[in-house]
């Protein structure tokens, strides 16, 4: 029998889980607010209006992307400027697969017109919050609903926010806001150790992205990086295997 199969996975909504849900998402949502204001910011310096800023973030919602996209942001979109935003952003989204796929057990029991909708907001933040709940024994849906309530919301009005104020955050060092990120996923790394096997991968990632970032322009660290650390953990499980 399968995991989705069991009757123990079955979920339930309560509000209680919603209530759950967004204490648990307040708590991730200030690191994430500061990061929106850099991209907010970022927005209104490339020159998109306060609607086009709005909208992207609501119907893209990938803040690492987004930035990236923006900062290499040309003065005249090209078709192959749309290919590289594309490119990059697939990239930097490709690990949502697998976190799709490690929340499948749970949500594979939903009605699709519930699963899919509450998958187009999946965050590393709010997965991480919802991995966390079910591996505890939960199965309410509402905590992850609620998680991404308070994300999303914390992230719009801080990009909204960052918009507005536009050149006071034009310098992210000047504030030391760039260094939001890396601690932010840094510090979810926490959770998720299980042993020094993994720590390899994760190696192997920093390694190579430091290393092409000294040696080539561009975000182009992000994409070998990313796929170093993906080869190397691969290549370790089928060792073990």
């Amino acid at each position: 029998m399968s995991a989705i199969d069991s009757a123990k996975d079955t979920p339930h909504w309560t509000w209680a889980g919603l209530r759950l849900g967004m204490r648990r998402g307040l708590t991730i949502t200030p690191g994430v607010m500061v990061f929106g204001l850099v991209v907010g910011a970022a927005a209104e310096r490339h020159g998109l209006s306060a609607f086009e800023n709005i909208a992207m973030n609501l119907l893209v919602y990938s803040g690492i992307a987004q930035l990236v996209a923006l900062e290499i942001w040309p003065k005249t979109i090209t078709w192959g400027a749309v290919a590289s935003f594309a490119l990059l952003a697939g990239i930097l989204g490709a690990r949502m697969v697998l976190m799709g796929v490690a929340i499948r057990p749970w949500f594979g029991r939903l009605p699709k017109w519930q699963a899919y909708p509450l998958l187009f907001y999946l965050t590393d933040a709010s997965w991480l919050i919802s991995m966390r709940y079910h591996a505890e024994g939960g199965r309410d849906p509402a905590v992850y609903l609620g998680a991404t309530i308070s994300i999303t919301g914390g992230w719009m009005a801080a990009v909204i926010a960052g918009y507005s104020l536009g050149g006071f955050v034009a310098d992210p060092q000047r504030y030391g806001v760039d260094l939001v990120m890396p601690v932010f996923f840094a510090a979810m790394l926490v959770p998720l150790w299980t042993g020094r096997r993994r720590a390899y991968g994760w190696i192997v990632a920093g390694a190579v992205a430091v290393a092409v970032q000294h040696f080539v322009d561009g975000w182009w660290f992000i994409v070998a990086g990313s796929l170093a650390g993906s080869l190397a953990g691969a290549f370790l499980d089928a060792e073990r295997a």
